[in-house]
């Protein structure tokens, strides 16, 4: 099992930018594939960012495609989300997560980790 801590979240005007980090202990992730899903009061947790273990591959919600990157750092244990042109609807709590497969990344299910979260508000 691995323990996953989120931070960077914060207040943020509409077209900001904030940097989210998931810092990883217990294990390395270099062996998990890394995403991000995001909660927004009364709805359901949403994907955001999925990364594969060497990082060559991403994927996107269709929300935040070329708004929104996500990378990782496997010597460091970190994964990022880098979210850049921050909407009002962009606002919830964001979530690092781990998985052992490498398919159906957009599925909650599919991650076994989860980090406690770290809330995002963006203001209009």
């Amino acid at each position: 099992q691995v323990q996953l801590v989120e931070s960077g979240g914060g207040l943020v005007q509409t077209g900001g930018s904030l940097r989210l980090s998931c810092a990883a202990s217990g294990r390395t992730i270099s062996t998990s594939t890394m995403g991000w899903f995001r909660q927004a009061p009364g709805k359901e947790r949403d994907f955001v960012a999925a990364i594969t273990k060497s990082g060559l591959s991403t994927h996107y919600a269709d929300s935040v495609k070329g708004r929104f990157a996500i990378s990782r750092d496997n010597a460091k244990n970190l994964v990022y989300l880098q979210m850049n042109t921050l909407k009002p609807e962009d606002t919830a709590v964001y979530y690092c997560a781990a998985s052992v497969y490498g398919t159906n990344l957009r599925s909650p299910a599919r991650y076994a980790d989860w980090g406690q979260g770290t809330q995002v508000t963006v203001s209009s």
